[in-house]
């Protein structure tokens, strides 16, 4: 079956972007990035965005879903498949083909395997009864509503219960979306290459100024609850900023924490196939491997 979306996924520091940039500009298509933290604006090195990769030569491949939301607003998945859907029309409006490209699974099982979301009000009456609620009566209510939770954390805070009950409980279902039918790549590398990638990049961020782009966020309003928030790099380094953690210590359980990650994902990835979606491994970023595939899915269009 013909594809209208090639996706592009794997664990972090794999060369996804680059790689996926590369197949865009030989088949005329725009990047929509799958990453639920580069949606934000000034967090560039710890979330990864290399934006000069998006430029081979002189032509600029064009890209979606990057740089736009403060990072003190809220994005979720909802939002996520709205905005995807409108460029994902936008691209195949040009006679372009989208390239769906990232390692954040939810975002990219939504779109794959077209979730059915649900629109919900979180100004309703109803957020103050489920305040009232305990955090144990929240998580049995949320885990009655909806037995197999996307996302585990939301049985951890509170306001990301209640909001997931919110949703849960919603009948206004979101705008239909065209089922679209992706050709799935990934990329795969031995887990010792994976470490090591994983470690000197991290080095290299922290030598680019990852460590002052934490303190500008902090220092441009943010709070360190919500720089906790994001996880990772922004965690740890906040934590370091805060005279919490030694700088070896960051490093060290930043590096730690990144790798954890890494095995997270495709932990993720091999749930997505037990669940009926193809994934095309790849050895590392074999372009030719990719080409091939790419073509024959073309070539049934």
């Amino acid at each position: 079956m013909s594809s209208k979306l090639i996706t592009i996924l794997g664990p972090t520091a794999t060369g996804k972007t680059k790689f996926a940039v590369k197949l865009a500009h030989k088949y005329n298509g725009e990047i929509i990035s799958a990453d639920s933290r580069q949606v934000y604006i000034g967090m560039n090195i710890g979330t990864g965005k290399d934006l000069s990769d998006y430029k081979i030569g002189s032509k600029q491949i064009a890209y979606h879903l990057i740089d736009i939301i403060h990072p003190s607003k809220e994005f979720n998945l909802f939002r996520f498949k709205e905005l995807f859907s409108k460029s994902f029309l936008d691209i195949t409006s040009k006679n372009k083909i989208p390239f769906l490209v990232g390692g954040t699974g939810l975002y990219l099982s939504s779109i794959i395997q077209n979730y059915n979301l649900k629109k919900a009000d979180f100004n309703s009456d109803r957020v103050s009864e489920l305040n009232a609620l305990s955090l144990d009566e929240l998580q049995k209510h949320l885990l009655h509503l909806s037995p197999n939770v996307h996302v585990k954390k939301d049985l951890l805070s509170k306001s990301r219960m209640i909001k997931a009950i919110l949703v849960e409980e919603s009948k206004e279902t979101i705008q239909e979306f065209p089922k679209i039918n992706s050709l799935v790549l990934g990329i795969k590398m031995n887990r010792d290459e994976i470490r090591k990638r994983i470690t000197e990049r991290l080095k290299k961020r922290l030598e680019e100024g990852m460590i002052d782009e934490v303190k500008n966020l902090l220092n441009t309003g943010i709070t360190y609850e919500r720089i906790i928030a994001f996880g990772l790099e922004y965690k740890f380094i906040a934590m370091y900023l805060n005279a919490e953690l030694s700088y070896d210590d960051m490093f060290q359980k930043l590096n730690t924490a990144i790798h954890q990650f890494a095995k997270r994902q495709m932990t993720w990835f091999r749930k997505m196939e037990r669940e009926g979606v193809k994934i095309n491994w790849l050895n590392g970023t074999d372009f030719e491997a990719a080409c091939n595939l790419i073509d024959k899915n073309l070539s049934t269009v």
